[in-house]
């Protein structure tokens, strides 16, 4: 009796899987969102969880809704990343249901209408955080000093639960601005960026992070440590955040060197804001971003100059989150101009000539 294995080509194999990188990727996050927590106390705990718990909700009620499996899905870590960064980027003492509506607008919004896991054409995360600053634009742009926990500023247990719930306003004296909030307010009154500038935290400082924020935006040195760790595993590759600080930092420092009373000095564009954040942990989605290497160079470089144009000529103080989706809108067409060489053939798409093997005589 003759049998056919009904049996694939050879392909490659790897140890790499969704979950895998998930969690690696979470694992470099950690140390980041633990120093955000500490310094920003309960209200911030509040809105992780309830940003978690809602992604991984909405998550499962639409693959239920779908009929795809749930468990297995859940469990691939996809909506608990998702969550996690829409929680970075949100002012951390933000009431609850900004990260209940942000998270369902990931979700089912960002994620599940275009299609659900890789299919998605936008960063769901980044989806949300514009939404969210479109129509809330007041409590999008309230940020407290930092309260670190077991602090005489830092509110209890009790009092952060009446802030998330909206049961209390904000204490005046914790309301405070963050740094490329201040050199765009300053600047609408007049006032020369070089003269605000002295008023702002140090390099260094911006560097460890203790500023007003958001918790993504907060110790540039533990977000670079984890980008870092994420390159070394291989699970990102250099290319997008090595275009995106290289683009944003050049033209920071030829903007600021001709004319410094109107342009930000370029520590202050890489320390400040979400631009570590978004070059290690959302530019380098795989979904959203190109497949070939210098489609990725492109694409990072144009996130880093949008990040400039935005912050230093638009009306937000803030730009990566609109930076990332635009340029995730250019994703296929440069997809389309930078298609990876097919082994074997040319860029053109010709047959390399391959050489006759010498027959020894």
């Amino acid at each position: 009796m003759i049998t056919m294995a009904t049996r694939a080509g050879p392909f490659t194999h790897t140890v790499n899987s969704i979950s895998r990188t998930m969690l690696w990727v979470m694992a470099a996050l950690l140390p980041a969102t633990a120093y955000g927590l500490w310094l920003f106390g309960w209200p911030a705990i509040f809105l992780l969880v309830i940003t978690l718990a809602t992604a991984l909700a909405a998550e499962a009620l639409m693959l239920k809704l779908l009929g795809q499996p749930v468990r297995a899905r859940l469990a691939d870590g996809s909506a608990l990343l998702t969550g996690w960064l829409l929680a970075l980027s949100l002012p951390p003492w933000a009431p609850w249901w900004i990260g209940f509506l942000g998270a369902l607008v990931a979700i089912v919004l960002g994620k599940h209408l275009f299609g659900g896991l890789g299919q998605n054409m936008f960063n769901p995360a980044m989806v949300a955080r514009i939404v969210l600053l479109i129509s809330f634009p007041v409590q999008l742009t309230v940020w407290v000093a930092p309260a670190p926990l077991g602090s005489a500023n830092a509110p209890s247990f009790s009092q952060a639960l009446t802030y998330v719930a909206g049961h209390s306003t904000l204490p005046e004296h914790m309301s405070a601005a963050t740094s490329l909030g201040v050199l765009k307010t300053e600047h609408s009154r007049g006032i020369s960026v070089a003269k605000t500038t002295e008023q702002l935290p140090p390099p260094e400082q911006l560097a460890i992070g203790r500023e007003p924020g958001s918790m993504g935006e907060t110790s540039a040195g533990l977000l670079l440590a984890g980008g870092l760790l994420l390159l070394a595993l291989r699970i990102i590759s250099w290319h997008i955040p090595l275009a995106m600080l290289g683009t944003l930092a050049t033209l920071a420092l030829v903007s600021n060197a001709l004319d410094p009373s109107r342009f930000a000095a370029m520590p202050i564009h890489l320390l400040s804001g979400a631009t570590l954040l978004g070059a290690f942990f959302i530019a380098t989605d795989y979904v959203t971003s190109p497949v070939s290497r210098s489609g990725q160079l492109l694409f990072g470089a144009g996130i880093g100059a949008l990040t400039w144009v935005i912050r230093s000529l638009g009306a937000y103080p803030e730009g990566v989150a609109f930076a990332v989706v635009l340029m995730n809108a250019m994703v296929p067409l440069i997809d389309r101009g930078f298609r990876p060489r097919v082994f074997g053939r040319s860029r053109r798409g010709q047959s390399l000539d391959t050489k006759k093997p010498k027959i020894p005589l």
